[in-house]
């Protein structure tokens, strides 16, 4: 109803009046030119004509990697009980990498070896979110919207499984490799970073929990016969058939309806064979196997000769475990590396000889960085949310515990970007701030974006408005790092 003649024959407005009145106004504004005049004509932007990539993988490192102790390495400061933690630069030493002048963390061989084959990212700046939370932190970088949204938004692999559909028939979309949901902690808010959001349940990911159990995300439950589950599968369906339908809302029971029809076909498709990873030769197996990370770069690989749109790997977020150094920062960081290092650089070598990187974009990053004293950034720090004592008297104490948002490191291979690059600067004593080349978030997706033929102002429609792919679809290329 028009709030202008509401008034008429009422004497009062009411605050349902108001909210109607400010809708109103709000899609005026919507609809009036500029960026949003796609939307009036409810056409979002085309797909780009030349995308550099068709397949994804995010090595997701979860829980805030210090960047100091791996990609970005500064003086190394050897522990001695009694030393300032002011004096504290990197835990680790720093090697050569394939890339003249460009060095990393000794515990990163086998990724030094590899680093010609891509772009190194030193100063991704995260979104000043308030205090930090990892949680918050994930879902912003995986959707590109900072938490909480008044609209489920979706993740990037929701976005690039209806943008771009599936490679292969039979092989979902958005793959999920290695998070757990019930280990305590953020649990929930974790949850709502791992979907397709408003888009529905046909572009949600297909979770793998544990990759070395993956054969048993594709086969019946445990006891039960493939003939009794077809049987099943049949009932359900005739019974999904006789369900009428219940109006505007029925497209999230048919998107639900479609995921489990995905899910049921990939079943029975010599597909599933990818999952499989005890058919992988004895030797490449075990370049691979670090433990839960590792094996699922091997099924990543496997994934993407398959036909897999967008693959997520994760070390997996749990608090106070992982690249979450709260404590033992330097001895965690040393386990890290060690899981990650292999795996990482075996999968860009067998895509790479495979002739399937060009295709291939890899991008490896994590949520924040760390510091051993700033907590955010020098220039707007937050309230600290772990203690270090001024003097280091543990080894528990050493090494970098605080969450650091002025810089961290994020690596792309692949996907059309320069090969033995190194983008932006970092200062070489602290506060190891960005001092040259900056990159928020919203430019950070767009490149990806722009890897994948994805427009920066792609958007879908909820709730009777665009949503974009970027916020307000103004995330700018960073055309310096393609080749």
């Amino acid at each position: 109803m028009n709030p202008t003649r509401h008034t008429e024959h009422r004497s009062r407005i009411t605050r349902r009046d108001l909210l109607r009145a400010g809708a109103a106004f709000g899609a005026g504004a919507v609809l009036a030119g500029g960026p949003q005049t796609a939307w009036a004509k409810k056409e979002p932007p085309p797909l780009l004509p030349d995308p550099k990539a068709d397949c994804m993988i995010l090595l997701w490192m979860a829980g805030g990697m210090a960047q100091t102790e791996t990609f970005d390495p500064k003086r190394y400061t050897p522990f001695e009980p009694g030393m300032e933690a002011k004096a504290v630069c990197s835990t680790v030493k720093s090697i050569p990498t394939s890339v003249d002048g460009v060095q990393i963390s000794e515990h990163l061989p086998h990724c030094a070896k590899i680093m010609h084959l891509g772009t190194l990212i030193r100063t991704f700046r995260p979104g000043d979110l308030g205090a930090i939370l990892h949680s918050r932190h994930q879902y912003h970088f995986h959707t590109g919207y900072v938490p909480p949204q008044t609209i489920n938004a979706p993740s990037m692999g929701g976005y690039l499984a209806r943008a771009l559909g599936p490679r292969h028939p039979d092989v979902p979309a958005f793959i999920d490799i290695g998070q757990r949901f019930d280990v305590g902690g953020e649990d929930f808010e974790v949850k709502t970073f791992h979907t397709a959001g408003f888009l529905g349940d046909e572009y949600g990911p297909f979770f793998v929990y544990d990759p070395a159990e993956a054969m048993t995300t594709v086969l019946p439950p445990p006891g039960m016969s493939r003939r009794r589950f077809d049987e099943r599968w049949a009932t359900y369906r005739k019974f999904a058939a006789l369900r009428p339908s219940r109006g505007d809302g029925d497209w999230r029971q048919e998107s639900f309806r479609q995921s489990l029809d995905r899910a049921h076909r990939l079943m029975h498709s010599p597909a599933a064979k990818a999952f499989d990873l005890s058919s992988e030769p004895k030797e490449s197996y075990d370049r691979y196997n670090t433990g839960r990370f590792g094996l699922g770069c091997l099924l990543a690989r496997r994934l993407v000769e398959s036909g897999a749109r967008f693959i997520e790997v994760t070390t997996e977020y749990i608090p106070f475990m992982g690249f979450d150094t709260h404590e033992n920062g330097h001895t965690r960081i040393i386990d890290m590396c060690r899981q990650i290092d292999a795996p990482v650089a075996a999968l860009i070598r067998d895509l790479h000889e495979r002739g399937l990187l060009k295709r291939t974009l890899v991008v490896l990053a994590s949520e924040f960085g760390r510091d051993m004293l700033v907590e955010g950034k020098p220039e707007l720090k937050v309230p600290d949310q772990v203690e270090v004592p001024e003097k280091v008297m543990e080894l528990k104490h050493y090494g970098m515990h605080r969450h650091f948002t002025g810089a961290c490191s994020v690596v792309l291979w692949g996907g059309g970007v320069k090969q033995g690059y190194l983008y932006g600067r970092t200062a070489d004593e602290r506060p190891f701030n960005t001092v040259e080349k900056p990159v928020i978030m919203d430019d950070l997706h767009a490149t990806i974006y722009r890897a994948m033929g994805i427009p920066a102002n792609l958007f879908y429609v909820s709730e009777d408005r665009p949503f974009y792919v970027t916020p307000d679809g103004k995330g700018k290329v960073i055309e310096d790092i393609f080749a």
